[in-house]
């Protein structure tokens, strides 16, 4: 039954954070749009060292889930912290490296290695409901509803934890953002999950609910601002007469 938990958190971990960068990411690459704004063999080593920086946290989350089971609040609240801030702190690694973080292009690097880090977390979250319990229509819900959640906690906090500055008004976000947004985010989940599988359900649906909408308005603030390498023009390319093209 552990097998079968495995390889298919693994499945579904895969198909759903790859999705999500085929179609949250790949739309700012060509052909949908007139050039790709990030080099597409850097997201695919982005969203491989997600996977790898997953390993370890995977480990946390489970002694979250055990010690949430077991009615440890206090060592619940730690796992918590630790889950959120090693991932603040392993996106804020990968952002200043030279190969990820020397471009306009890392936020869709952070989405990626985040990405990644999402579908290992769903494979634990897979092994832990299915691992040592008959397969149900209930418990199929939850862990469905609370991996599509996993997801959703980890590609939020990608772009929340990105301070910028709109005109007019202060810089919002940061690592610390990101900690308290993940620390909350983690915290309803397993404390539905904790009262019964119906509650988990709805607070997995709760949590994706308010980080769509989110992850959608940090979207457009700091995705959307991204212009992409510009290619010197040869002389025959130039617009005549000194005109722009818009």
């Amino acid at each position: 039954m552990v097998d079968g938990a495995l390889s298919l958190g693994g499945l579904v971990g895969v198909v759903l954070s790859a999705a999500f960068v085929y179609w949250e990411v790949g739309r700012y690459a060509a052909p949908q749009v007139p050039r790709s704004l990030f080099d597409e063999r850097k997201e695919f080593f982005a969203y491989t060292a997600g996977l790898f920086l997953g390993l370890p946290l995977v480990f946390v989350y489970l002694l979250l889930t055990s010690a949430v089971a077991n009615g440890a609040l206090v060592a619940s609240a730690i796992d918590i912290a630790l889950l959120a801030g090693a991932t603040e702190l392993a996106q804020w690694g990968l952002g200043r490296t030279v190969y990820f973080g020397s471009s306009e292009a890392t936020p869709f690097y952070l989405l990626g290695m985040r990405a990644g880090v999402a579908a290992i977390l769903i494979v634990g979250a897979m092994a832990g409901y299915l691992g040592g319990a008959a397969l149900t229509i209930d418990g199929l819900g939850l862990v469905i509803a609370t991996s599509v959640a996993l997801l959703a906690v980890q590609v939020n906090g990608a772009l929340v934890s990105i301070r910028t500055a709109s005109a007019g008004q202060a810089p919002t976000g940061g690592p610390l953002s990101g900690l308290a947004v993940g620390f909350a985010a983690f915290a309803v989940l397993e404390l539905g999950s904790a009262l019964g599988t119906i509650t988990g359900i709805a607070s997995a649906l709760l949590v994706i609910g308010g980080l769509i909408s989110s992850y959608r308005r940090l979207r457009r603030r700091v995705l959307a601002t991204i212009r992409g390498p510009v290619e010197e023009r040869t002389a025959a390319e130039r617009p005549r007469f000194g005109r722009t093209d818009f």
